[in-house]
């Protein structure tokens, strides 16, 4: 019990570094900016391709008052008046007008394309065809998908008030889970698609629960801040909505961006975290599964190089492949596969060290054991060097700086 406790507490603070070291405040920020410009365009569109469907003639204006009941808190509720006005009055553009609107809300798509791909550490990004595909299918499917999302909760809806008082209480106790099924839905869609990566389904729906869980939670502690420590309302007076309505919009990011983090995080072992092994031997170890399947005949995926006991996660290991690739000791094959395209006994382990971005391991960080017949004499060479260092540079600086002064 308490190494399971030990393990959830590293590994939430794993996630809180990532976190950090992916500049998750920074990104969040980035995308209020974005969310203040495209939030019209995003809801322009929205409210175009449901009118285009007699079935959800008036559905665009349920789901705004939909989202503004029960995803913003009551500081943004003095907003709604004025987006459902500027969704008006943009709804009265030239074709050019929307096209420009549309490149906008493109534009926040590729802003979150963006922060995802940095936190799955992918380095190729979309482009071309598929990248607006998938755009385009957020913006005309996800509109259609809450369309008859709505459409199913009026049926419900009717049908309970033709069924008598009972079935009605169950139709409420049901509508009232509504708000998070939604955002359940959302953001698993958004964690499994978005990012340009192979994402499980099982943990984008884990991270989809988790962020909603966390969403209420922050609008029912947003909502006491604003109500208990009105200070904005005394500074702003009439304007104080609009600070209180972008830091609820930074706010939302950051959750966001934290449940992808978690959902990124989900597919990486713990135990591989803790060990923290030197990038020199995960490389050395990947390349020894490369020759064993060599000389079987055999390519190597990710999947293999798991199971021989290097478990480290997408992203370390497309990092790489990267490396290898530029040394062409290593090719891509057909079905995502690679083998080696260089013989080993052609290439010293100096030449791989010196076009290694990495320095060299210390002692302090080997360790102790590994099960590698590689291993051992590394090791004993590193020790040489290491002394052999000691050896050559162990004179006091006042010593080095007089000689250079002779």
């Amino acid at each position: 019990m308490r190494q399971r406790l030990s393990d959830v507490v590293e590994f939430w603070r794993f996630l809180l570094q990532r976190f950090v070291v992916d500049r998750g405040a920074n990104s969040a920020a980035a995308l209020t900016y974005t969310s203040l410009f495209a939030v019209v365009p995003m809801m322009t569109v929205t409210f175009t391709m449901l009118s285009a469907i007699p079935a959800f003639q008036g559905t665009g204006e349920q789901i705004q008052s939909f989202i503004f009941r029960n995803f913003v808190p009551s500081a943004g509720e003095a907003l709604q008046e004025y987006l459902r006005a500027f969704t008006v009055q943009a709804r009265q553009l030239t074709w050019v007008g929307v096209a420009v609107l549309v490149v906008t809300a493109f534009m926040m798509l590729v802003t979150i394309e963006k922060a995802f791909n940095t936190i799955w550490r992918v380095r190729q990004p979309r482009r071309g065809v598929s990248s607006f595909l998938l755009y385009w299918a957020i913006l005309s499917l996800g509109p259609l998908l809450l369309g008859a999302g709505f459409a199913v909760s009026t049926y419900i809806t009717s049908l309970s008030l033709l069924s008598g008082l009972d079935a009605l209480i169950g139709a409420k106790t049901l509508l009232s889970f509504m708000p998070l099924l939604f955002s359940v839905a959302a953001f698993t869609l958004i964690y499994a698609a978005v990012p340009n990566a192979r994402v499980p389904l099982g943990h984008a729906l884990t991270g989809g629960a988790f962020t909603a869980l966390l969403f209420e939670a922050a609008k029912a502690l947003f909502g006491l801040y604003v109500s208990f420590f009105p200070g904005y309302q005394l500074i702003y007076g009439a304007f104080a909505t609009v600070p209180l309505f972008l830091l609820w919009i930074y706010l939302s990011w950051l959750i966001v961006l934290f449940g992808a983090e978690l959902v990124c995080n989900l597919s990486t072992p713990w135990h591989w975290r803790r060990r923290a092994l030197p990038p020199l031997l995960v490389l050395l170890g990947i390349l020894r599964v490369f020759h064993d399947r060599q000389l079987r005949g055999l390519p190597v995926r990710h999947l293999d190089v798991q199971r021989a006991g290097w478990h480290l996660p997408e992203d370390e290991w497309l990092e790489m492949l990267e490396l290898l690739e530029a040394q062409n000791l290593v090719c891509r094959v057909s079905g995502g596969t690679w083998v080696l395209c260089r013989d080993l006994g052609n290439y010293s382990l100096h030449q791989l060290l010196s076009h290694c971005p990495w320095p060299l391991p210390r002692l302090g960080q080997l360790p102790a054991h590994l099960d590698e017949d590689w291993y051992p004499p590394l090791r004993n060479a590193l020790e040489m060097l290491q002394e052999e260092h000691r050896a050559l540079f162990g004179g006091s600086l006042a010593q080095w700086l007089k000689a250079q002064a002779e």
